[in-house]
């Protein structure tokens, strides 16, 4: 079957202008610049008057916004974790119910937390990248512009408390200084390059004897100052003669090793490699062991070379596309734009949809997106190009089809489907 690519290629989102300027907010550099010399390999500290938002990034998320959330909002855990002297404190000591309409029992108590953070400790608001308006749709640009999944955490921490001890993340980050100085200290890495199942505490002697030496980069974060960290790089922080507040932007990015695993999980259709091993074999004997381990080898090679790069492509999109969503609809507004649908009516793609079209083996058309496959006639292939694309976004005009009737058919199904919104 031939494989119809969006521009751009496999599903992969337009790029537009704000999702450049989301880059540009976080690194001082060229793209070009940052993916050749600092992605994956070495930090890159951008001072705010290097970048081009000098108001810096309380448009993102300020004090006062960090203070809606913790007392307005009902937040629940796991959106709330909080630290102390480098311990997380039990979610039981910061949760409880809501009172009358909202006894569930792991809301977040705004006194409950005025205690702990009196007390130095760092409060860490999580996922904002689903809650907060202006994250959701920030790490939407910043995601498109890296073409990765991200995470949004925001780190709040009294004046002269430190919240974490000296660690690594299994993930590339950008940390945004949004309020306050905060004193970073980062060491080369001890592990490179660590996985999400190799985290720092496997390696805590090690981390600490290195935290004990000169760092690679000592340096006092100002508001609107950015830093992006490798992941692995050792770091610590403490805020310095006030309160801090800080965005860390986690980079979700797929490694080589997940193509690994799923060449791994496709290599099951393989028949040698289902074979069992010989009856009475002695596991703890490796001589035993050695002949098996050979001709599992030479299986598994031989299996390798024959892999099938649109199957292996297919379970990678199966894992990233679900972990970046689009942007957000709203149901209400949707569900009244289908009800008013007109051939006048204008529409367009979902904001960072991923998407791809495949020809069926009966004649009609695939259409994939991040969590299901819906099937259309063959028919419809050139008007959902067209208005993916963004091509076309007047209903009359989408071309293919006999008539207004079946346009409006199309347009309204997609709408329902969270594939388009009004325009």
């Amino acid at each position: 079957m031939t494989h119809l690519d969006p521009p751009g290629g496999h599903g992969r989102p337009a790029v537009p202008s704000s999702a450049i300027d989301a880059l540009a907010r976080c690194v001082a550099v060229e793209p070009a610049k940052f993916a050749a010399d600092h992605w994956g390999r070495s930090p890159l500290l951008s001072r705010a008057a290097e970048l081009p938002n000098r108001a810096g990034f309380t448009d993102l998320l300020s004090p006062a916004d960090a203070d809606e959330l913790l007392s307005r909002r009902g937040l629940r855990t796991p959106f709330l974790r909080v630290a102390k002297d480098g311990d997380l404190v039990p979610a039981a000591r910061y949760t409880g119910g809501g009172g009358a309409g909202a006894e569930i029992g792991d809301q977040v108590l705004d006194e409950k937390v005025l205690q702990l953070y009196a007390d130095g400790a760092t409060l860490v608001l999580q996922g904002l990248h689903r809650i907060w308006p202006a994250l959701v749709d920030f790490a939407r640009d910043l995601g498109t512009a890296l073409a990765q999944p991200l995470q949004v955490n925001a780190y709040l921490t009294p004046a002269g408390s430190q919240g974490f001890a000296t660690h690594y993340d299994t993930h590339d980050v950008f940390v945004l200084q949004v309020d306050g100085r905060k004193h970073w200290r980062i060491h080369p890495p001890v592990l490179p390059d660590p996985l999400e199942k190799q985290p720092w505490g496997g390696r805590a002697d090690e981390v600490a004897a290195t935290a004990e030496g000169k760092p690679a980069l000592e340096v006092v974060l100002e508001p609107g100052d950015a830093l992006y960290l490798p992941r692995g790089w050792l770091h610590s922080a403490q805020a310095q003669e006030s309160s801090s507040l800080h965005l860390t932007v986690g980079i979700r990015a797929l490694t080589r090793y997940a193509l690994v695993e799923e060449l791994l999980a496709l290599a099951a259709e393989d028949p040698r490699l289902r074979a069992g091993l010989p009856f009475g074999v002695d596991l703890a004997d490796p001589d035993a062991i050695e002949p098996e381990l050979t001709e599992t080898v030479e299986a598994l090679r031989d299996w390798l070379l024959r892999a099938d790069p649109a199957a292996v492509a297919a379970r990678l999109r199966g894992r990233a596309w679900p972990a970046a969503r689009p942007a957000p609809i709203r149901p209400l507004a949707q569900a009244a734009a289908v009800a008013a649908l007109d051939p006048d009516s204008r529409v367009a793609a979902r904001a960072g949809l991923r998407w791809q079209l495949d020809p069926t083996d009966d004649g009609r058309v695939a259409l994939r997106l991040f969590d299901r496959t819906i099937t259309l006639p063959g028919t419809c292939e050139p008007a959902l190009r067209a208005v993916l694309t963004g091509e076309v976004t007047r209903v009359g005009d989408l071309p293919g089809l006999d008539d207004d009737a079946d346009r409006l058919v199309l347009a309204r199904r997609l709408l329902k489907e969270a594939v388009l919104t009004p325009a």
